[in-house]
């Protein structure tokens, strides 16, 4: 093969600048080629009609002497200075700045050293992006988020004050009423508007957004019916047990009305002697998408009483709603040793959860 001839090698390399700058001229972002002293040596015609600069204002000029010298930023010269020829790469560095013509604009870009065989002198690829649009979205985004934030805590405030004073109204007028049997459905309304207060509030602590921890909800909801039902009065105890798993508001939000519906007709039917020791049992684990919460005392146990047949009373009828909104069955066992009932949903069957629903029973 006879050696190309000077006339050809020129041909030769027009041909690859012309390839190259053809690659350059196609990609929709600003592009610029640089070399090792920072000089523009090509750009493409994107960045032409992004910045509206003309050629002869760009080509051989310095980086950082292009435009108003909105390029010559400190941090930039160090990482095209330093870090990329350490480096060879940088990523995603964003730029924001009042460019002239175009006015205020976030740019990302990206830079990669080119290096050539035989040693020849290095160019650097200088990619800009214009993220303007993307970071004024993310922001308004992030205030809409605020906003949400403040709506809700203000909504969760007034649903709590508007459930006091209802409370107390019901109170004044259980304490009003001649008829023992109204005032004894009136207490049991107020109970019941104090426990959904009760639920509220701990859903409110453990956060709305995403999925809750549902052990230390329970734990915490708990400890507020402990407090509000049982006191100093009773010696019983209320205690949570279990692996716990997660769920969402709406389902937090149910399996505490569960609870508090359960604990309460504990209260009220298990231990008819006040003064006797006793024990409720909050048990919750989880398997997968499989979970089953009980509640077990170790009370006097009637069979008649809870959810047998012809005893469907108020609480009965919220716990069934509330588990067939949650997609499980509910199943009561009574005995001379106490009551336990079970809201299961799917197959779910655990050593752990047997061992904390039966744990009652000894006592």
């Amino acid at each position: 093969m006879q050696p190309i001839g000077l006339k050809e090698q020129f041909a030769v390399i027009a041909d690859a600048w012309a390839l190259a700058q053809g690659i350059v001229d196609t990609v929709r972002e600003p592009v610029l080629v640089l070399d090792n002293q920072l000089r523009v040596i090509a750009a493409s015609r994107s960045f032409y009609s992004t910045f509206e600069v003309s050629s002869k204002d760009t080509q051989g000029k310095l980086l950082y002497t292009l435009g108003d010298g909105q390029w010559d930023i400190p941090k930039l010269r160090v990482l095209l200075e330093k870090i990329i020829p350490e480096r060879g790469v940088m990523e995603d560095y964003e730029v924001e700045h009042e460019f002239p013509n175009i006015g205020h604009r976030t740019m990302c870009l990206n830079a990669r050293q080119v290096f050539y065989e035989g040693g020849a002198g290095t160019t650097i690829l200088l990619g800009m992006e214009d993220v303007t649009a993307r970071r004024l979205l993310e922001r308004e985004k992030d205030e809409l988020l605020q906003q949400k934030d403040v709506l809700l805590e203000e909504l969760e405030h007034r649903i709590a004050n508007s459930l006091q004073i209802i409370a107390s109204i019901i109170l004044l007028k259980a304490r009003a009423v001649q008829s023992e049997e109204t005032r004894l459905h009136l207490q049991d309304a107020h109970k019941r508007v104090m426990s959904i207060a009760a639920v509220q509030k701990q859903l409110h602590a453990s956060g709305t957004g995403g999925s809750i921890a549902i052990a230390p909800y329970l734990s915490r909801l708990c400890e507020t019916l402990a407090a509000s039902m049982i006191g100093d009065s009773r010696p019983i105890s209320l205690k949570v047990i279990g692996g716990g798993g997660s769920a969402t508001s709406r389902q937090a939000e149910s399996l505490g009305l569960i609870v508090t519906e359960l604990v309460m007709n504990a209260l009220k039917h298990a231990f008819p002697d006040e003064k006797v020791e006793g024990q409720i049992t909050v048990a919750y684990d989880m398997d997968g998408t499989d979970w089953k919460l009980s509640v077990a005392d170790n009370g006097i146990g009637k069979p008649e009483r809870g959810f047998a047949p012809g005893k469907s009373g108020l609480g009965t009828g919220i716990i069934k709603a509330l588990s067939q909104q949650l997609d499980a069955k509910v199943e009561t066992s009574a005995g001379a040793r106490g009551t336990i009932v079970s809201i299961t949903h799917a197959t779910f069957s655990t050593k752990a959860v047997k061992a904390a629903i039966c744990a009652p029973a000894r006592y």
